[in-house]
């Protein structure tokens, strides 16, 4: 529990600090942020500030783990570096989309295959990682399993290797560009991070407690290192909070698809290896539903001839349009996501009590 703590309060004070020095930097050396021309004519006020923020909240989280193990003296377990491995390799391919926005002055980065190649890439290589038996732990447990996951493993049937990789590059990259998508208005998609980050910090906390390891039963946990995990759930809480007091309305910098694409991976990253994918689609309820808002659009104005079914999307953006303001747009999203995690946390303790 104190590298827990460590690790969340480390990367909350080099985020805090770190993010004032990037603003000045990335300022200095004109990081500036490039906006869509079709967006809300509101936004164009934000052209040029600094972006790629999510370098502060990578690094934050990296060095605030690896402290937080150096100061209690203990080893990284392979859970943890899978996960950072993803969270870092993800945020490359971000840091090189905003680089291109950067240097050639435009608002798309990467072209989409090259984005999805990246992608995929780190996914596959996760997933493959995951399930390898040369990561075992001494009861024979793999990062990943080969189990369809809501809160534990659906004991059932156990899928191809091939089908779960396929199953986890979807995870990763859905999830990666649903938080890319709502990464929209100030504060928006930095704060509900914060609270689903923070969710999974308490999972891994319980996992723990009740491992299989520990409290053999029909309700433990069969999960490799969750302790390890809630540092780096916590770290990257901690990391999300300080960059949070300098991205809110109005925000002096942007994360970018350096930080957007990382924390999105974190998560899928999260839900894979606690073996709650299913649970993420309600822990993350925003995050979905601004994904579904854009299917809906795209598919709505193919199959209409060109009708919408919201005024803009994301549906962040949608309800911008209606007159609300930005702020007002955030903190109610917030609101949702909080009702989201608090009933995403109660499922998942309801199932532990129910099976006692």
């Amino acid at each position: 529990m104190r590298a827990v703590l460590l690790g969340g309060g480390l990367s909350l004070l080099i985020s805090l600090l770190g993010t004032r020095v990037a603003i000045t930097q990335f300022t200095r050396l004109g990081y500036g942020q490039e906006i869509r021309d079709d967006g809300p004519t509101s936004h164009h006020t934000k052209r040029g500030t600094p972006t790629m923020g999510g370098v502060v909240i990578i690094a934050a989280t990296v060095v605030g783990y690896f402290a937080a193990k150096l100061i209690t003296m203990s080893e990284p377990s392979a859970s943890a570096l899978l996960l950072l491995f993803l969270f870092v390799g993800m945020g490359l391919v971000g840091f090189l989309d905003d680089f291109i926005k950067i240097s050639k002055q435009r608002s798309l980065g990467l072209r989409s295959k090259a984005k999805m190649v990246g992608q995929t890439v780190i996914a596959v290589v996760f997933g493959l990682l995951a399930l390898s038996p040369w990561l075992e732990d001494d009861r024979g447990r793999t990062p990943a399993s080969n189990h369809v996951s809501f809160i534990r493993d659906f004991t059932a049937f156990a899928l191809p290797t091939v089908v779960v990789l396929a199953l986890i590059w979807l995870i990763v990259t859905a999830t990666s560009n649903a938080v890319n998508l709502t990464d929209g208005l100030d504060g928006l998609a930095t704060g509900a991070s914060v609270m689903v980050f923070g969710a999974y910090t308490l999972v891994n906390i319980w996992q723990n407690n009740q491992s299989c390891a520990i409290s053999p039963g029909a309700t433990c946990y069969e999960v490799r290192d969750p302790l390890d995990l809630a540092v780096v759930a916590a770290a990257i809480t901690g990391a999300c909070f300080g960059f949070l007091w300098w991205n809110a309305s109005p925000a002096q910098i942007f994360m970018g698809d350096t930080g957007s694409l990382a924390l999105g991976s974190a998560l899928a990253g999260l839900a894979i290896l606690t073996r709650t994918e299913l649970l993420l689609i309600v822990l993350g309820g925003v995050f979905v539903v601004e994904t579904l808002s854009v299917m809906l659009q795209v598919g709505w104005f193919r199959v209409s001839g060109g009708k919408r079914i919201f005024r803009m999307a994301p549906i962040h953006h949608h309800f911008e349009m209606l007159g609300w303001e930005q702020v007002t747009v955030v903190i109610r999203f917030w609101i949702v996501t909080g009702l989201c995690v608090a009933a995403g946390l109660g499922i998942f303790y309801a199932e532990w009590v129910a099976g006692i």
